[in-house]
Formats: C-alpha cells, sequence, structure tokens
C-alpha cells in the first residue's frame, strides 16, 4: 500500500500537500508526515476564516508541529468574475490551478506536490492517473493513495485516528461549492459560519429557498 509514497521519498525530501479535510486529504497529509523529512501543507478556502473547516487545520498543526499555508481556491476566482451569488467583479484575475501550483512552489521553494486523488474516485480520475502515474515526474506531482480504494483509505484513517472537518458529518464530503443542498445543511448546522458566506455571497440565500421549495 505504501509503495508509491515511499518511492517518491527516495526522490525529494521535501513535498507541498494539499489538504481539505476530507479522508483523502487527511490520509495523504499523514502518509507524508511520516515518509518525507520536509512537509508543508496548504489549505484552499472559497470563504476565510469558517470556523467548521478552521478547527480540523489547528488540530493537524498541533498533531505534526507545522504550520498550514491558507490561500484563496481557485474556483474563487470564477464566482467573483460570474457574480455567483453576488455582483460579478471583473476586475478579479482568472487563476487556474497551476497558478496556485505556481505560487506555492515559489513561496516555499518545494517542487513535488502531493494529493488524494484516486483511480477509483472517478472515470476522469481513471483516465488521469492512469496516464501520469502515481509519480508524475513531468508535473511533479505525486498520489500515494492513487491505487486504495474507498474501505482502505477509511481503515487507514481509523487506524491512525485521522478527524475528518466537521462539514463531512453533514455533506458527507469538504465544502467546496455553493449548492443549494450543501448552503442549506451549511445554515443548519453552522449558523455563525453562513452568515460570513452571506458577506461574501450576499445573494446565497436564493440557493437556500431554491432547495428548500425545489429540494434541488
Amino acid at each position: 500500500m505504501f509503495e508509491v509514497v515511499r518511492t517518491a521519498s527516495k526522490i525529494t525530501n521535501k513535498i507541498l500537500v494539499g489538504f481539505s479535510g476530507g479522508k483523502d486529504s487527511a490520509a495523504t497529509l499523514d502518509l507524508c508526515f511520516r515518509y518525507f523529512p520536509i512537509v508543508q501543507p496548504y489549505f484552499m478556502y472559497i470563504v476565510k476564516g469558517l470556523e467548521f473547516q478552521e478547527r480540523t487545520p489547528r488540530y493537524y498543526e498541533k498533531r505534526y508541529h507545522c504550520k498550514i499555508i491558507r490561500i484563496p481556491h481557485f474556483m474563487l476566482s470564477d464566482f467573483l468574475q460570474g457574480g455567483s451569488f453576488r455582483l460579478p467583479d471583473y476586475t478579479v484575475p482568472t487563476v487556474k490551478t497551476i497558478d496556485i501550483y505556481n505560487y506555492l512552489r515559489s513561496q516555499t521553494g518545494i517542487h513535488w506536490i502531493a494529493g488524494g486523488e484516486r483511480i477509483a474516485d472517478s472515470i476522469v480520475r481513471n483516465a488521469m492517473l492512469k496516464q501520469s502515474g502515481a509519480i508524475d515526474r513531468f508535473r511533479g506531482r505525486v498520489y500515494p493513495l492513487a491505487y486504495w480504494n474507498k474501505k482502505q483509505v477509511l481503515s487507514y484513517v481509523k487506524l491512525r485516528k485521522l478527524p475528518l472537518s466537521l462539514e463531512n458529518r453533514i455533506l458527507g464530503f469538504s465544502f467546496r461549492g455553493l449548492q443549494g443542498a450543501d448552503m442549506y445543511k451549511i445554515k443548519q448546522a453552522f449558523p455563525e459560519d453562513y452568515k460570513k458566506i452571506r458577506r461574501v455571497f450576499p445573494l446565497i440565500e436564493a440557493a437556500v429557498k431554491r432547495y428548500e421549495y425545489y429540494g434541488k
């Protein structure tokens, strides 16, 4: 199970790790701290400072004695430009995934980046990982869980006692969009954080009302 991360640790001694608070990112982060001398996690947010998200990075910072870099999610530029539940702001530059990676690499001096993508995730992930391999030297990417299935990930998370973010219990996954169903659940479970979301996306209540009326 550990062949990928073990091999990657012989290529480089330092690595960036994307952390979302979900099971795959938690397992990937733990594996990297076990095998790499230097690990720099980063967390991408859509709305900065949501307590239901922040509690988990704070826990892992204490657990691994590290500082997790917080950075705006690349999707946020699309939300702001396109006016998702707010007025559009055409002054916001377009940000792509590669822009995030380049920024992190320039700030840390670390080239290799580990992610929690798995072949079993989807047809798209299957095709991507089969083409690039679990260690993508061209793009400087490592996928320690590439050949794991969901059961193996959950077993590892349980064995290593890796807590997941609070929204995982409510949504079943990490907060990653503005869908009505997700916003409805967040409003019910985390009302103060929902207020923070409304400050950035003042028309988000429309998505909640649509879900309440139409169930979608």
